[in-house]
């Protein structure tokens, strides 16, 4: 049997500020939602006996309509070429309670043949047997003893044997997403029991194992996933090959680094300008970004918004990634926080996450008031110990 392996496409996930003249959608989701449906009818032509999803369908446990109708389009066309999908729930689109619907209900209502959809959600485990091969589905649980319970209860076949779940494997915990619902899963689940392991979770595509892979996912979801592999995985489960498979997806370019050191802010600005040109096309639609190495806080704070603006209109997006030179907080040690600057952390940390439009500007706005609340009561009770 020969399948797809992909994850984690987060459908719904929206950034950037930027609108779609045509639709009217922001631009970055407007585009996944493109990417998605073009990887999908890629994958039919690859004609595989089965597409499994390792979660994270959705950015979102209430997915947005133009979500849902996307995922239903793409189930058409793999419905129309006898493709079965098999999928789970990831921690973005895992139901919290017992009482909160699974967007994957709306799915399964779908009107889909039994032999068209395989879904495993709400923390229950699921056993999928396509010809001589058994898919053992483990979604995003609720609690990380959840894994290790469905795993003890797994009755292996005498045949092919392929283990679906999502979460973030032992070997990786030091690359932790610190989202909602993110569970380590236990070095003895990636058993070699199984012919293969489809993963997902992790963003960038890496194996794990002899016989675990996470496929990564389709697209560049935030900055930090600038060095990695995007796609999707073609797997021969006969062979136990395992091929990269390229798929659709939004570009995000490294335009490279600019030493700062003694340069004017006209003379940053025309660095950023210049490296933008040298880019020329490829930059259109992607997402850059750009290094400033060594660059002083007062020469940052007079670069020339416009001029940037400009150059920033000419794609989707571009980031300026930061190393002050007077940047107390990238010498810190990591056995004391003295002279970190919370307030520009939480905003950085904030800008990172690409949160609806909107959304961010409240959060920025709420947490940095709390945060300077703390921090004023804390030096009062320091003032006051003296």
């Amino acid at each position: 049997m020969k399948i797809v392996h992909v994850a984690d496409t987060h459908l719904g996930l929206s950034a950037f500020n930027r609108v779609d003249p045509e639709t009217g959608m922001n631009l970055r989701e407007q585009l996944i939602y493109d990417n998605f449906l073009a990887a999908i009818d890629r994958i039919i032509g690859m004609h595989p006996d089965a597409l499994v999803h390792a979660g994270d369908l959705f950015h979102q446990v209430k997915p947005k309509t133009r979500a849902y109708t996307t995922a239903l389009d793409a189930l058409c066309r793999l419905q129309d070429a006898g493709i079965p999908m098999i999928v789970i729930a990831g921690n973005h689109s895992m139901a919290k309670t017992r009482y909160t619907a699974s967007p994957f209900e709306v799915l399964e209502r779908g009107g889909y043949r039994a032999n068209d959809l395989y879904v495993a959600h709400h923390n229950r485990y699921r056993r999928v047997e396509l010809d001589d091969t058994v898919f053992h589905l483990i979604p995003n649980m609720l609690q990380p003893e959840g894994y290790r319970a469905a795993f003890e209860g797994i009755e292996f076949s005498s045949g092919t044997n392929v283990l679906v779940t999502h979460g973030l494997a032992s070997i990786l915990k030091d690359k932790r997403l610190h989202t909602v619902a993110e569970h380590e899963l236990d070095a003895t689940i990636i058993s070699d029991r199984f012919d293969y392991i489809a993963l997902g979770h992790f963003h960038g595509q890496v194996q794990v194992a002899d016989n675990a892979w996470y496929s990564g996912s389709l697209e560049y979801c935030n900055y930090g996933e600038i060095t990695e592999t995007k796609g999707g995985l073609a797997v021969d489960l006969a062979t136990g090959k395992v091929d990269p498979l390229d798929l659709p997806h939004t570009p995000m370019i490294s335009l490279g680094r600019v030493n700062c050191d003694g340069l004017s802010a006209r003379e940053v600005v025309d660095a950023v300008l210049a490296a933008v040109e040298d880019a020329g096309k490829a930059t259109s639609q992607a997402i850059c970004q750009i290094t400033l190495d060594g660059i002083r806080r007062e020469v940052l704070r007079a670069l020339d918004q416009k001029a940037l603006s400009d150059a920033r209109s000419r794609m989707l997006d571009l980031k300026l990634r930061v190393i002050a030179v007077d940047d107390t907080a990238q010498i810190f040690r990591e056995e004391s926080l003295a002279g970190v600057d919370y307030v520009a952390e939480f905003e950085r940390f904030v800008e990172r996450e690409h949160l609806a439009p909107g959304d961010e500007e409240y959060v920025k706005k709420t947490g940095i008031r709390v945060l300077r609340s703390v921090i004023a009561r804390h030096r009062e009770g320091e003032s006051a110990a003296e």
